[in-house]
């Protein structure tokens, strides 16, 4: 939603409960964006901050797969003396 400054004086209120409720509210200044009204996300405590960066070491941890080596991905274009093929 774009509103311009002036008329967001009068809605404040109802345009904070919406921004805090996820919908987008960009405030003008003849017709160009000048702000955009996003809610504060409480910051995590330690334990949540923990735990969250333990998941994500986890979910890292279960898609790392070994790719090729890369000293040798491209030995199928050499022959046996090391020339090309």
């Amino acid at each position: 939603m774009r509103i311009p400054v002036s008329d967001a004086k009068a809605q404040l209120t109802e345009l904070v409960r919406r921004a805090e409720h996820g919908d987008d509210i960009v405030l003008t200044r003849h017709g160009h964006p000048v702000v955009r009204l996003v809610p504060v996300k409480k910051p995590l405590d330690k334990k949540a901050r923990r735990r969250f960066l333990e998941e994500m070491r986890e979910a890292g941890a279960a898609k790392a797969t070994p790719g090729p080596n890369a000293a040798h991905s491209q030995d199928f274009l050499y022959g046996e003396d090391g020339l090309p093929r």
